[in-house]
């Protein structure tokens, strides 16, 4: 099943002079942050949650360029329903393009997919 990331369009690319701009406060246009959150939809039982944020934790390692990754419960008064939330960093957009084929995360999302609503944000940083 694919990814929210294989179905989207590419984020536009900045503008050259935004780029140098934002130089002097930390921007960076190597590194990629992916975040994400999910809903869960209807009837999904406790223990896929654990299952869940247990295999997201265990990609780290398993996937090259994927340099940290944080996933949790979120703890926001303003989580909009949104329960479980993260954030991985990869070293670059390819990095992040391989994750989304990689067999492991295709794995994951195999079975992940049809539980959850979820809501992805990539940013260059």
């Amino acid at each position: 099943m694919p990814s929210l990331l294989s179905r989207a369009i590419p984020p536009p690319k900045l503008p050259m002079k935004l780029s140098f701009d934002l130089v002097h406060v930390g921007y960076n246009t190597g590194m990629v942050v992916h975040t994400f959150a999910f809903r869960w939809k209807p009837g999904v039982r406790e223990d896929q949650k654990v299952r869940a944020l247990a295999e997201i934790r265990g990609l780290q390692g398993k996937i090259p360029g994927l340099l940290e990754t944080w996933v949790g419960v979120n703890v926001s008064p303003r989580s909009q329903g949104y329960e479980l939330g993260g954030v991985m960093k990869f070293a670059d957009r390819s990095a992040l393009d391989a994750y989304v084929t990689h067999l492991v995360h295709q794995k994951l999302l195999q079975w992940l997919m049809p539980l959850i609503d979820p809501l992805e944000v990539d940013f260059e940083a």
